[in-house]
Formats: C-alpha cells, sequence, structure tokens
C-alpha cells in the first residue's frame, strides 16, 4: 500500500514533477535519474497526482536515434515472451520486467535479449527495497507485442500462450527457461528436489502443463495456481536441457544437491 502524504508533501511533490516533468519536459527516466529513485517510482506519483503522461512529447521517446525491430518467431522471441509472462509488465508505451534484489546478472541477461530483439537498449533501475525493473518506452514495441499475445493485465485477462510457442521443442524449451527464470522456484524435499512454476493465469497454466508434458518431465497436475515437478530425473533433466539462466535458480539446485550428497556421508 501506497504511503500515505501529507498535505504539503504532496503539494512538493507535485510541484516538482511539474516543474520537472512538464515545464522542462524532462522525460521520467531523467527525472528517476536525477532524483535518484526508480523510475516506477516516479511513474506512479505522476498517476497518483493525476499529472498526465505525455511520452510522444520528449526528446528520445521511441528511441528515435535507432530504427526498431520486430522479431520473427525464435528462441530468443520465446524466451522474452516467457519472461513476460512470468514477471513482465506492460502499459500503452512501455515494457517493464521486474526482478528481485539479488538478480542483477540475470537483469542483464534480460536487457541483452530485449537488445537483440528488438535494436532497443533498455535501462535497469533499482527501487528502493532493492527490486531491479529492466525496462525501456516505446509505444510501437508495446502495440506489436499486445498484438501478438501479451496484455496489460495478465489475470485479469487471462491471457494464454501464443500458439505458435507450442509448435517447436527448441521453441518451448527456451520458453519454459525464460518463464521458470522469473516465475519458478526451487525447492527441498525431505528425499528430493523440487521445482515449481506459479502463475495465476489459469490458460498460461493449462499450457506450461502441456508444453513441460510434451518434453516429458512428467509435471504434477495443476493446484493453487502452481505445477511442480519432483521426480529427480526429470529435475536433472530439467536443468540440463533447459538451462535456466537465472542465478538465484542455479545456485539455489547446487546448495541443494550438495547437502544431499554430504547427508549420504
Amino acid at each position: 500500500m501506497a504511503t500515505r502524504w501529507t498535505k504539503k508533501e504532496e503539494g512538493a511533490y507535485r510541484e516538482q514533477l511539474y516543474r520537472m516533468y512538464v515545464r522542462s519536459n524532462m522525460s521520467i527516466g531523467e527525472i528517476a535519474k536525477r532524483l535518484n529513485v526508480a523510475y516506477q517510482t516516479v511513474f506512479q506519483r505522476l498517476q497518483r497526482l493525476s499529472i498526465p503522461t505525455n511520452p510522444q512529447r520528449k526528446a528520445k521517446y521511441l528511441n528515435k536515434r535507432s530504427r526498431v525491430i520486430y522479431p520473427r518467431q525464435s528462441k530468443e522471441l520465446a524466451e522474452f515472451f516467457g519472461i513476460m509472462l512470468g514477471d513482465g509488465h506492460i502499459s500503452h508505451f512501455q515494457v517493464i520486467v521486474t526482478l528481485g534484489n539479488k538478480e542483477l546478472p540475470y537483469a542483464q541477461y534480460v536487457a541483452r535479449i530485449i537488445k537483440k530483439l528488438f535494436n532497443i537498449t533498455p535501462k535497469i533501475g533499482i527501487r528502493k527495497q532493492g527490486y531491479r525493473d529492466v525496462y525501456f518506452g516505446s509505444v510501437d514495441v508495446t502495440r506489436w507485442l499486445i498484438e501478438n499475445g501479451l496484455v496489460c493485465n495478465k489475470v485479469k485477462s487471462q491471457v494464454d500462450v501464443p500458439m505458435w510457442v507450442l509448435t517447436k521443442e527448441e521453441f518451448i524449451r527456451a520458453f519454459l527457461r525464460g518463464f521458470f527464470d522469473t516465475d519458478g522456484s526451487v525447492y527441498k524435499l525431505k528425499y528430493g528436489i523440487q521445482i515449481s512454476f506459479t502463475n495465476k493465469s489459469v490458460p498460461i497454466l493449462n499450457a506450461l502443463h502441456k508444453a513441460i508434458t510434451k518434453l516429458k518431465y512428467n509435471p504434477s497436475k495443476i493446484s493453487g495456481y502452481k505445477i511442480y515437478l519432483t521426480n529427480k530425473v526429470g529435475v536433472t533433466r530439467f536443468f540440463r536441457e533447459i538451462r535456466p539462466m537465472n542465478q538465484k535458480h542455479i545456485r539455489r539446485y547446487k546448495e541443494i544437491k550438495k547437502e544431499r550428497r554430504v547427508g549420504l556421508k
């Protein structure tokens, strides 16, 4: 829940943002850098103060210095869709991937995928809590992503996985990597290791279950917006074949395996 402002604080924020965003025509990113706060913080304050956002008036609107690319179906695009359906968010002009406070290497990895796919160099911002946002602004790209299956509110819209992602095993593996890296977890069980996939969009869960089954990983039934993979052989295969890129999952997996080996001695 947002902190309640006093009248004095609200007036100060309004004057500050109006002066910077409207009078000086600074972008949200430039303001965030000047104030040393997260991009999302500035955006939320503008909304909270009912100051209309007009990205088209900004000097770097749509990254005009570089030509935006609209990518073809590929492993990289499938992985990006997995990332977006995991921890991604779209507004009418902005794409954001929100990650944990210990995920800088993975944030940099996501930024490289975005650069390769769309020829746009995103920024990486840090919130006060330490969470990292990989973000960029482009009305053309957000429109293209929506036309190709993404939505602004995944849960409300009960978005599904684009059908083309499930047409090739290489696409499925890449999609699962992106989704697991952002919305997956690794757990220690009494006698083994378990991984899970979580999402509150039922169509996404159904598609995930179908994809995991198609690769013969023997997943659990959908339960509480989660899918589990517990079979030891399947978990080992998953890390070997899907090759997650988020170091927090890799570290956790290796820690549990090491504990198991020590416990057997």
